[in-house]
């Protein structure tokens, strides 16, 4: 059992395809904030060695845009550090122009289709209180 809790939660009126592609993306920046979930490589029956991958369970949610404003108001209320990706980086196509449209927005938007986060199990629980199991 882990202290923390790791959480992604997407806006539910996404495509498939985006949401896939969101997720992806936040949990990177999960991985590159805390290195130290990553576990060891993993080896099969005949010898090939793949990746690691994240040593923690994640847990995927859903929520309407104003879910996800709140979780991301709530979150910086908290001090908890976020992972946002913005509507608007569906746009773009590589990360300088993606921190250039994010600059161009504030949390108090509606555009806000997904965001993550790693805290104590608890304080998750509470900041993503609204969003539902991602299905």
């Amino acid at each position: 059992m882990f202290d923390t809790k790791i959480a992604i939660v997407v806006r539910d009126d996404l495509a498939t395809w985006q949401k896939l592609n969101v997720t992806a993306f936040l949990m990177s920046g999960i991985v590159g904030a805390n290195a130290d979930i990553v576990g060891e490589t993993y080896r099969d029956r005949d010898g090939r060695v793949h990746l690691p991958m994240s040593i923690q369970p994640v847990i995927v949610l859903a929520g309407a845009a104003d879910v996800l404003t709140n979780i991301r108001n709530r979150a910086f209320e908290r001090g908890v550090e976020t992972v946002a990706y913005i509507e608007e980086m569906f746009a773009t196509d590589h990360d300088e122009a993606n921190r250039a449209v994010f600059g161009k927005h504030g949390a108090d938007e509606a555009n806000t289709v997904g965001i993550a986060l790693r805290a104590d199990r608890k304080i998750v629980d509470k900041i993503t209180k609204g969003a539902k199991m991602h299905g």
